[in-house]
């Protein structure tokens, strides 16, 4: 067995979630990667070698990957193949095809978030949106879930950011922005 070394980051799935999926933890992947020199490797490398190697599905090959790159200090975290990336999402008092409605409909865009001007790639309406954003090089993928009665979720990933910093100003506009868009779709229920 190779030598433990501990986590130094705080992965984004716990390392009981990792076991059971994968078979081992987060400190029994890492040891096992720095073992065949995963260092020296690749994303694209360590992946194949999870492939060749072990027998779990490509979303945790690469969640693995992800997560030995960031301890050892390969990526940062947030990083990813195509630069950065940041999530936000909040469960709102709202139907879903309403809260389709506040990000699809620009008119309503434009009571809470303060850059309405995007380009709608694709829209599966209730579902989903494909969104560049107005800066024409980053993309916005939003996702609606439905939470129960009258409930709805929107989880969106802001993709293709171009630093650290970007991440956490983008951040703190998702978390700020769907903050309105609560008091918004809230206000058009109370009407």
């Amino acid at each position: 067995m190779p030598k433990l070394v501990p986590l130094k980051i705080s992965p984004s799935i716990s390392d009981e979630a990792v076991q059971t999926k994968t078979g081992k933890t987060w400190n029994e992947w890492l040891a096992i990667l720095d073992q065949v020199g995963a260092k020296d490797m690749s994303h694209k490398e360590i992946v194949a070698y999870l492939v060749e190697h072990y027998q779990v599905g490509s979303w945790w090959q690469q969640m693995v990957t992800v997560t030995y790159e960031q301890a050892r200090g390969l990526r940062e975290q947030h990083e990813n193949s195509q630069g950065y990336q940041v999530t936000a999402s909040k469960t709102i008092q709202a139907p879903v095809d309403k809260l389709f409605l506040a990000w699809e409909d620009k008119k309503q865009r434009e009571a809470w978030l303060p850059d309405p001007e995007f380009h709608v790639r694709k829209a599966t309406p209730g579902k989903s949106l494909r969104i560049t954003w107005v800066d024409g090089k980053t993309n916005v993928d939003v996702g609606f879930f439905p939470k129960g009665e009258g409930r709805g979720m929107v989880a969106l990933s802001h993709s293709k950011l171009p630093d650290a910093q970007s991440v956490a100003h983008q951040k703190e506009y998702w978390s700020k922005a769907l903050d309105r868009l609560e008091t918004y779709l809230k206000y058009l229920s109370e009407k």
